[in-house]
């Protein structure tokens, strides 16, 4: 394997564990705070609703676009780091 293959492979391990990762995170606030906690999180509100509905509702979507920011600054870290940026 030449050196720029060992690059590349490295490169994209390190990319699908960002992934992994962060769809780990979306997981765990859309089902765990959404359906598995939200008994636990009902006791708790923000505007007037209970948290849990909060999350369920709203709260995952907010997560997961805050994940985009992340990943998209993780990547263009990861970018410079093998010099695959512009």
């Amino acid at each position: 394997m030449s050196d720029k293959q060992k690059q590349a492979s490295a490169y994209w391990k390190e990319n699908v564990k960002y992934l992994f990762i962060l769809l780990a995170i979306w997981f765990l606030v859309s089902y765990g705070a959404g359906i598995l906690f939200k008994d636990a999180m009902d006791s708790i509100k923000i505007g007037g609703f209970k948290l849990g509905f909060w999350f369920a509702q709203q709260g995952s979507i907010y997560v997961f676009v805050i994940l985009i920011f992340v990943y998209v600054r993780l990547m263009n870290k990861l970018d410079k780091k093998y010099g695959y940026d512009e």
